[in-house]
């Protein structure tokens, strides 16, 4: 069978969307969603996407990890399948879909090239050690580093997913380092099992624990650099709870095709 599919990409994190309102893909195996995501041997990403109908939604978000198995809310995924939605013509500026955490809203610019997409509120924020652990949709861990740029992240990252308190459910292990006004971030993300260029629920937790680390009160905007380009996150802290969370930035249409699965 082919299908039709849409590759986007959000600060270089990228994604296989398929249009799946008529139900032409039911609950894709493992294994398929593993070749598609291949970056030899199928189409390549960080993940895949099933965008379906849902009443009360303008769409819901369904996600797979490009290990195959289905994740939890990706934050750039979220606003590339938003900026796909609008291509589809399903929705013009505005939108309100569900994800694996819950319902989101989200703005798109007319270009249908910068989304706005509003993460769930936080309110808990534990310590392991000196970094910071905290769920924005997906499980985080942050630590401060110093020469992000040439810092192994492989190694050290997938060390801390993997150790005896993270290994049976995983977690995103978040390098930040102090640059200008903002952080430059570099993320080892569970799923992947790789560093990838971007992670937007990533920089959420980054910017969320580092006002937190400072003692920031009130509403902030933190831009954030990626290896893959530039995203900005901006929140409420009203000192017991992060609220009104946006992360922001591209989400671009790199090409479509068909595929045989």
């Amino acid at each position: 069978m082919n299908i039709k599919f849409y590759k986007y990409q959000g600060a270089g994190n990228d994604f296989i969307l398929i249009d799946n309102r008529e139900s032409i893909v039911n609950q894709p195996t493992k294994e398929a969603v593993t070749k598609l995501c291949d970056r030899r041997f199928g189409i390549g990403g960080d993940g895949l996407m099933l965008l379906e109908n849902l009443e009360g939604y303008d769409f819901k978000m369904v996600y797979y990890n490009a290990d195959g198995n289905e994740g939890s809310m990706c934050g750039n995924g979220g606003r590339c399948i938003v900026a796909f939605a609008k291509h589809l013509g399903i929705i013009y500026d505005t939108t309100n879909f569900l994800a694996t955490d819950g319902p989101h809203h989200a703005k798109i610019s007319e270009e249908g090239t910068w989304v706005s997409l509003q993460m769930i509120d936080v309110a808990d924020v534990s310590k392991d050690g000196d970094a910071y652990v905290l769920d924005t949709g997906s499980p985080h861990y942050v630590k401060i580093a110093t020469d992000l740029a040439i810092k192994d992240v492989y190694n050290e990252g997938y060390a801390i997913r993997n150790n005896a308190t993270y290994k049976a459910k995983g977690i995103n292990v978040n390098f930040a380092e102090k640059t200008g006004e903002g952080y430059f971030v570099r993320t080892f993300e569970r799923g992947v099992e790789n560093e990838t260029y971007a992670c937007g629920t990533g920089v959420t937790a980054v910017a969320l624990a580092m006002a937190k680390h400072n003692r920031q009160f009130g509403t902030i905007s933190t831009p954030i650099k990626v290896l893959g380009g530039d995203l900005n996150i901006r929140f409420d802290n009203d000192g017991e709870k992060f609220s009104n969370i946006f992360l922001e930035g591209p989400a671009e249409l790199v090409f479509d095709g068909e595929i045989e699965v």
